[in-house]
């Protein structure tokens, strides 16, 4: 598989006053239309809005940075409006309708990874906005919008006219809904706050989003998690055994990734940083070492309860097979396999640096 795996950072698509919206390019990286994977980000300033919109495509939602508010419209359902913070997830079926607002000096933003397989191109949402100089409302004629929505003519002039703000505005003095923390719950899940799945003292910390603790990923057909590598300690290496696709968002800090594929090929070595996305192909082996500083990331997987097999470590598939096995697979003699297999006898998926 001859495909270019080389970390990205996204590139703004428009943006103005209110903030921005920047999206990674299938054409810079090729693994988002092979994947059928769409990666996209919001930046919203100080009284940024996003306008009302609904994706092509199922997307998961992470919160970078900051804290705003989200109106969510499932399909025929009253309007949602949340407060959401830095470390929440959502999960967002396509054909959604959303906005988000950022009501604070702190930017806002937000990271959307989803499926794009129902979507219009592969590897790119194609969001479609009900208001603004793109939205629906001003596509149709005055006739049309005149009798749709039993407006005099002159009104339906007023309300397109009015829409001169193209996917962001920025708002003056606007009263939005006041968000309802109780609209959070089965809505969003802080992957800061929520149980560890994984806690390995010096090594990391991983929390898993699945059907159990936000039903509606399965509807979104994702998974997802948060890992938190701790500085100098390293990821096993691992892959998907079920066909899925990890796509990760490097958050923070620094470290050194290396991919292994089909022939045991070493097909990515590079270090990434805050703001890298790459993707892991089926079946391909990845492991991480963290920087000094740390490294943190927030990857989806596609599909919506993940497997990953690991292959170093107490439960490393590795320690799995017979000693006869490894041994003739491995071409030594037995004690060179005990070596081998009395290594990494307490650490799991996560290894400490040497002391």
């Amino acid at each position: 598989m001859e495909i270019d795996l080389t970390p990205r950072l996204a590139k703004q698509v428009y943006g103005g006053d209110g903030g921005s919206y920047s999206a990674w390019s299938p054409s810079e990286l090729p693994m988002l239309r092979e994947g059928d994977i769409g990666a996209a980000m919001l930046s919203l300033e100080k009284d940024g809005f996003a306008l009302p919109n609904y994706s092509d495509s199922a997307r998961v939602a992470y919160v970078l940075q900051g804290n705003g508010v989200v109106g969510i419209v499932l399909p025929e359902k009253e309007e949602k409006v949340l407060p959401v913070k830095k470390g929440d997830a959502l999960a967002l079926p396509f054909g959604v309708i959303t906005w988000w607002h950022n009501r604070e000096d702190t930017e806002f933003v937000v990271l959307f990874l989803g499926d794009t397989k129902t979507g219009h191109k592969r590897g790119e949402f194609t969001d479609m906005y009900l208001n603004g100089s793109n939205g629906i409302f001003t596509g149709f004629s005055t006739e049309f919008v005149s009798r749709a929505w039993d407006l005099e003519e002159s009104v339906v002039k007023t309300l397109v006219g009015n829409q001169s703000g193209k996917g962001i505005v920025k708002l003056g003095g606007a009263n939005l809904p006041e968000p309802n923390k109780e609209h959070r719950d089965g809505m969003t899940l802080n992957c800061e706050e929520a149980p560890l799945d994984v806690d390995i003292e010096g090594g990391g910390r991983v929390v898993v989003l699945n059907t159990k603790n936000l039903p509606l990923v399965g509807e979104v057909g994702l998974g997802a998690d948060l890992v938190r590598l701790d500085g100098s300690a390293m990821c096993s290496p691992g892959f998907s055994c079920d066909s899925a696709l990890q796509v990760t968002y490097i958050v923070r800090g620094s470290g050194r990734v290396q991919v292994v594929g089909v022939d045991g090929k070493r097909v990515l070595e590079t270090t990434v940083t805050a703001g890298n996305l790459f993707i892991v192909p089926r079946f391909f082996v990845v492991s991480k070492i963290a920087d000094p500083e740390g490294l943190e990331w927030f990857s989806i997987i596609t599909t919506p309860n993940p497997i990953f097999t690991h292959l170093a470590g107490s439960i490393g598939a590795w320690k799995a097979l017979s000693p006869q096995v490894l041994e003739a697979s491995f071409n030594v003699d037995s004690e060179t396999e005990k070596l081998f297999r009395s290594k990494r006898t307490a650490d799991a998926i996560f290894f400490p640096p040497p002391k």
